[in-house]
């Protein structure tokens, strides 16, 4: 009680020092306000009476008018309560609960409306975006700014992904969102000098750990009428939005945004709390968007988990005999697809796949084709190619999949985040719904709200995956580190993630005898597979594991589900360990990792289970059945690099 009552005297008295605009949240706890100083529009967060987020600028600049100067705020607008329930069955929690509070605060120039905030303020997570007006005779324009600024304490620790430059990597496919994150690096750095890939996570500590704030920036609600935004620092503690590189997709494209008035730019999102919880449970992500089009089919009925050759056998086992034993393999483990990927076209052929689509359908496997989506913005040499960048061949293209029975399609190499290629992602999409297919996004930008907005999308990439575990011992070496105990805080909160892990081999080879050494354990694979959310999941497991991997992890593997009803975060901190808890159906799965380089031992509570029943405990390498303590614990053991699995 006196708590609540705090924290009511902290909104008004913020409410009483200044001429601006507040929204509180249903519970009071977090506290966002807009001001106009000397004409430049601010807004400030504070999260129990603290400060999250200082005084930061607001505001876009167009060709038809600069909105970050000469404001004024001529209508607060009236707050609204939202409250509303969703059901999703492609993200980390299957029922989604909208309860906040919304303003929409119209701002003036010259006595004219030009531009209103639509401010949102949830328990967890404050988000706003820009709605901007017709203006001086113009019903449209063109964006070039945002002055949209977030300003956190100078303590603060970063957790983030610098973005790359662009046309560098791999056949000059950057940027594509594959880099590794920050390990609590100080703020007052841009990255690799080109800013960060959302999204971005921030630890402020605090001598009184209940006091510390964890911060995640991020945006939804991209499509294409705009561009995809990275986050630029070098300023101490201040970070801005900052558009797309000139440099990206070959220099195509403009980095500015056409947009007609009114327009509406995506959601700016903030999830706040004093530990990661709120951050890895959060759903703002999704509650801010609504479906573009309509499902052709019941995509659900096909989610589930799947296998893929490459990342084991690399180009040389796209072939039709091995696809072909993949698929037995998928059929043995009960698994629902397989991913056929690069080099298909010319090493199996067209006549063939349709042999493949029907002797998966068969043995009740189906296939996801690969492509690469380049025409003209990278060097990437593998085919299919020059398709899902045409729309005419794209449509005949997916016309052809539909009638011999594909299921999905995965699409690679974007390389940018202009308005152009979001326009791109959004008709592959559209083209691939009208045919009944699912639709995976490799080398691309992050998903922003994708998975409410198109029915038929998956998974992206997104992220530094699987793939570099085959081609550096390096990388395999800190997996758990800088994949496991890292992508729950972080690339996972927001967006469902095609990783392609969970492998069982020793070695990255179709041999299982050289190559890259995976160094985690087999009980880390399981709990990844657990941890790493995406209702379509290719394992990188290969048909020598049904003999060669222990029987318990392969019955684990044919069991784990895909889809999740409800998630909670249990402990941990970014890159070092990790344990969370997930629900399908009646049915929870408690998954930890641990990087550190001492064995983590805790005894965690676990609420969902009635005292003194029995579960299921995978640790070192062995299944036992233990018993949850009266007090509804459970002891736990992680050794370096391994991981932890508890099922009831």
């Amino acid at each position: 009680m006196r708590r609540t009552s705090a924290l009511f005297c902290a909104a008004m008295m913020l409410t009483s020092l200044t001429a601006g605009v507040v929204v509180t949240s249903p519970d009071g706890r977090l506290v966002a306000e807009v001001s106009v100083d000397d004409g430049v529009p601010h807004y400030q967060v504070m999260y129990d009476g603290q400060t999250a987020i200082a005084e930061s600028s607001l505001g876009v600049v167009t060709n038809v008018g600069d909105y970050t100067r000469s404001m004024a705020i001529s209508d607060e607008g009236e707050e609204k309560q939202i409250t509303s329930v969703d059901n999703q069955e492609k993200i980390k929690q299957h029922s989604i609960h909208t309860d906040a509070r919304e303003r929409v605060i119209t701002f003036t120039q010259d006595d004219k409306p030009v531009m209103a905030l639509q401010l949102r303020v949830s328990n967890k997570d404050v988000a706003f975006r820009y709605m901007l007006m017709p203006h001086r005779g113009a019903n449209s324009c063109v964006v070039t700014s945002e002055n949209t600024a977030y300003r956190v304490a100078d303590n603060a620790l970063t957790f983030m992904a610098p973005q790359s430059k662009p046309m560098t990597g791999f056949a000059r496919t950057a940027p594509s969102y594959e880099t590794k994150y920050s390990l609590g690096e100080p703020v007052g750095r841009n990255g690799w000098g080109f800013g960060y890939t959302f999204p971005c996570l921030f630890e402020v500590p605090n001598a009184d750990a209940d006091k510390a704030l964890w911060i995640m920036l991020s945006e939804t609600g991209t499509d294409g009428g705009y561009v995809g935004c990275r986050l630029l620092g070098g300023n101490g503690g201040e970070y801005r939005i900052g558009f797309p590189q000139e440099g990206e997709l070959n220099g195509w494209g403009s980095t500015s945004v056409q947009m007609p008035l009114p327009g509406y730019t995506p959601w700016r999102t903030i999830t706040i709390g004093h530990t990661p919880a709120n951050i890895v449970e959060s759903t703002v992500t999704w509650e801010l968007v609504e479906p573009k089009y309509k499902a052709s089919r019941n995509y659900a009925d096909d989610y589930g988990k799947g296998m893929w050759s490459w990342i084991i056998g690399m180009d040389s086992s796209c072939n039709y005999d091995e696809q072909k034993r993949y698929i037995d393999f998928a059929a043995a483990m009960g698994y629902r697809s397989l991913l056929v990927d690069a080099l298909w076209d010319v090493q199996i052929g067209r006549e063939r796949i349709a042999e493949l689509a029907k002797y998966g359908k068969e043995r009740g496997v189906g296939l996801y084709l690969w492509y690469n989506s380049n025409g003209s913005w990278n060097d990437a040499p593998q085919s299919p190619k020059h398709i899902m960048n045409n729309g005419t061949r794209r449509k005949q293209e997916m016309k052809w999949m539909q009638e011999i029975g594909i299921l999905g399609i995965k699409v690679d190499f974007f390389g940018g985040d202009k308005q152009p290629v979001m326009q791109l992602y959004e008709d592959i999409l559209s083209d691939a719904n009208d045919c009944g297919l699912m639709v995976i996004f490799h080398g691309c930008t992050l998903p922003r709200g994708w998975e409410r907005m198109y029915p038929n999308f998956v998974a992206s990439e997104a992220v530094l995956a699987s793939e570099n575990l085959h081609f550096s011992q390096g990388f395999c070496d800190t997996e758990a580190r800088d994949c496991g105990a890292m992508y729950p805080f972080t690339r996972n909160t927001v967006a469902s993630m095609d990783f392609g892990g969970s492998a069982l081999n020793k070695y990255y080879n179709a041999n299982n005898n050289r190559g890259s050494r995976r160094v985690t354990t087999d009980v880390y694979a399981l709990a990844t597979a657990v941890l790493f959310q995406s209702p379509v999941q290719h394992f990188a497991l290969a048909p020598n594991n049904l003999t060669d991997a222990p029987a318990w992890a392969i019955d684990f593997m044919k069991a784990v589900p895909t889809t999740w009803d409800e998630i909670r975060y249990i402990d941990g901190y970014p890159g070092k360990y990790i344990i969370m808890a997930r629900r399908s159906g009646d049915k929870w799965y408690i998954a930890g990792v641990n990087a550190m380089e001492q064995p983590l031992k805790q005894n965690i509570s676990l609420p969902m289970f009635d005292a003194k029943s029995q579960v299921t405990l995978y640790q070192n390498g062995e299944v036992k059945e233990v018993k949850v303590s009266r007090k509804q614990t459970v002891s736990i053991e992680i050794p370096t690099n391994g991981g932890v699995v508890i099922v009831q």
